[in-house]
């Protein structure tokens, strides 16, 4: 993507990076208009030389001119509507794929305040209509060229019905211009307002199963409709504000055809012309409807665009909500090496028979935060030594999502710093930083696949998943499925139960073996039973790797080195689990309530 994100920086690109097919679609599309104007010229001349002096010879050979150029224009529309067109779908190719590049960029912000189904139209409809404007000109440009086309002939045939076309024509296309402009205000809104109903469609969709379980399928709808009802006054407006801008158009055109008419009538009555000048000034005069007819359409279409460019800008243009690094994770043996018990780190950091406290032999994944405040939080202080599995409780879920949000680096925090290996993040390039660090979300999507494609969707190439599928109890998933592993989930794994889900995208995180994870609440819609399995299947597949739980499941922080207490937004008490339990009133009643 260029530098220019605004809504002309978008249509430019757009035009420009097609426009070897721009411009091989307008040369043959002006050979199509060049020769659909000389067919009443040609006519004409036929009438004079082999018609009113009756010439075999000559007609036959104009005849056969006449032919030639008939396989020129129909060639020149087939090929030049061809290049346009191929023009208009890679244009909107190239348009989706800078949109979807900027809403999966690691700096984010492209979805805020916009719903899935808003960026879809976005994507989908608003990438076409941009798309569109290349055929658009290819076609205007063409029509140009058979305006003109046609006035010199009529210049030719007679000197005041060519003035009449060359001062006349350029005032229509003026008109056109003017009366298109209510349409591209009116077709924007359009487009929002079909932007906003996809994405209450899209959220309704995803969450149907909630909507029947709470039996909210009335509000449901009935928000629905308002939202469709609006969408579609929305449409109607715009299709109201086209159909006048094309009739008016029609009209304009019409009295103009009828204006030449009159005046050519009026040369031949006084002998200014010939029979076979009229017969060419006649069809000339038909034929002029056409190309400023398509004059008048271009026009709509570059409203349109303009004001899909616009939608199209204003996504590319989104603040990222962080600011991308360069540097790339320290490499063990740097910041790894240090013994847990600094000045910084909290004397419990180093406490439990698993947490890891040799410096001679060093593993990449230390995660600290230091004085982190944003949002509910404030100066939170904590060290998590490479390769140790710790439990965090945030009695305050909105406080739990900020942290997250932090770790992902999904937001920047406010004050204080979060480092891994010691490298702040907002130093780190996000490619590097992802391929280091991994939050998996409680909300994670599954994708429409098979189940192993879903689990290995992150994985390094070549590893094995399986390890991963048994931590996570999958195994037991792939049991229920008809083709096993292979099987397909559905869409958002529709065909799993809500804990089937979960089992799913924690395998899917563990089979990334990222250097440190970090999952919240991966196993709130299992069984008990379950649960305790997945607890000491974690453990056993993180050996040796930084693993940080943001649960309240007493089962997975019992099998953790320790666990830190957020509450009030700060750090309230860290210990092991049991410790907590015993003598922790609010980790008690966060934990076991």
């Amino acid at each position: 993507m260029g530098a220019d994100t605004s809504g002309r920086g978008v249509i430019r690109r757009a035009v420009a990076g097609q426009r070897r097919d721009v411009v091989v679609g307008s040369l043959l599309g002006a050979a199509h208009q060049t020769g659909e104007a000389l067919v009443p010229v040609l006519i004409g001349l036929i009438v004079d030389r082999a018609v009113v002096r009756p010439d075999g010879g000559a007609l036959a050979l104009w005849l056969v001119v006449l032919a030639v150029v008939y396989a020129m224009l129909s060639y020149g529309f087939r090929f030049g509507a061809r290049a346009g067109e191929r023009a208009a779908e890679q244009a909107a190719h190239r348009l989706r794929l800078d949109v979807v590049r900027r809403v999966l960029a690691p700096h984010g912000g492209a979805e805020a305040g916009r719903p899935p189904g808003a960026l879809v139209n976005v994507a989908t409809e608003d990438a076409r209509r941009v798309g569109a404007l290349n055929m658009a000109l290819t076609l205007g440009i063409a029509a140009v060229v058979g305006v003109v086309a046609g006035a010199v002939l009529l210049l030719r045939a007679s000197v005041p019905l060519g003035l009449l076309v060359l001062v006349g024509a350029p005032v229509l296309m003026a008109l056109g211009h003017y009366l298109a402009r209510p349409l591209e205000h009116r077709s924007e809104a359009e487009q929002e307002r079909a932007a906003h109903a996809s994405g209450v469609a899209a959220d309704l969709v995803a969450g149907v199963r909630v909507l029947k379980g709470l039996r909210a399928e009335r509000a449901a709808v009935a928000r629905y409709r308002a939202t469709s009802q609006a969408s579609r006054d929305a449409n109607v407006r715009a299709a109201r504000a086209a159909a006048l801008q094309t009739g008016l158009m029609l009209t304009l055109t019409g009295a103009f055809i009828a204006l030449v008419a009159l005046v050519g009538g009026r040369l031949v009555l006084s002998g200014s012309i010939g029979l076979g000048a009229l017969v060419s000034a006649v069809g000339l005069a038909l034929f002029l409807p056409g190309p400023i007819a398509v004059l008048a359409w271009v026009g709509a279409e570059l409203a349109k665009a303009r004001a899909s460019a616009a939608r199209i800008a204003d996504v590319l243009a989104a603040p990222g909500e962080t600011t991308g690094g360069t540097a790339e994770p320290s490499a063990p043996g740097g910041a790894a090496a240090r013994t847990a018990s600094g000045p910084d780190t909290p004397a419990s950091a180093t406490t439990g028979p698993e947490t890891p406290t040799t410096a001679a032999t060093p593993t990449p994944g230390e995660l600290r935060l230091h004085r982190l405040g944003h949002g509910g939080l404030h100066g939170i202080d904590l060290t998590v030594p490479a390769g140790e599995h710790l439990g965090i409780v945030v009695t305050d879920t909105a406080d739990a999502a900020t942290l997250l949000r932090c770790l992902a680096r999904r937001c920047d925090p406010d004050q204080g710093r979060i480092e891994l290996d010691g490298t702040p993040l907002t130093e780190l390039a996000p490619a590097a930083l992802r391929s280091t660090l991994l939050v998996a979300e409680h909300d994670a999507q599954l994708f429409d696949g098979t189940l192993l494609d879903n689990v290995t969707a992150a994985a390094p190439a070549g590893a094995d998943p399986h390890p991963a599928m048994a931590a996570a109890a999958v195994d037991e998933v792939a049991a229920t499925l008809p083709g096993g592993t292979t099987g397909g989930i559905g869409e958002r794994g529709s065909s799993l139960s809500g804990g089937q889900r979960q089992r799913v995208a924690l395998a899917r995180a563990l089979a990334a073996d990222r250097a440190v994870l970090v999952v919240h609440d991966p196993t709130t819609a299992v069984d008990a039973a379950t649960e305790s399995r997945i607890a000491t299947g974690i453990r056993r597949a993180r050996t040796g790797r930084t693993t940080v739980l943001v649960t309240s499941s007493p089962a997975l922080l019992a099998a953790t080195d320790r666990v830190v207490l957020i509450d009030g937004g700060t750090v309230a008490a860290e210990a092991p689990h049991e410790d907590l339990v015993r003598d922790h009133p609010v980790y008690r009643s966060a934990v076991l309530t």
